[in-house]
């Protein structure tokens, strides 16, 4: 077994297995945009529920006052 076949193994089975829905969402971005693009669109939505799970929390933490939030908290500054 030579390492060029080995490697070529490898290519071809990325290339026509793996690649394949990528493959499928290329070809449908031709009829349908928004289809085609489903994936971005899943995780622009789960990064929008994370900033607003995250800035609840922050608010809730921030009201609870538990943060010495004086100037003068850390040692460096001053």
């Amino acid at each position: 077994m030579s390492w060029k076949g080995f490697f070529e193994g490898i290519q071809s089975f990325a290339e026509d297995i793996l690649f394949l829905p990528f493959e499928a969402l290329r070809a449908w971005e031709l009829s349908d945009w928004w289809g085609a693009n489903i994936m971005s669109w899943l995780f622009v939505a789960i990064g929008f529920v994370a900033f607003f799970y995250w800035m609840k929390q922050l608010s809730i933490f921030n009201a609870s006052g538990e943060e010495d939030r004086t100037v003068t908290s850390h040692s460096f500054l001053g």
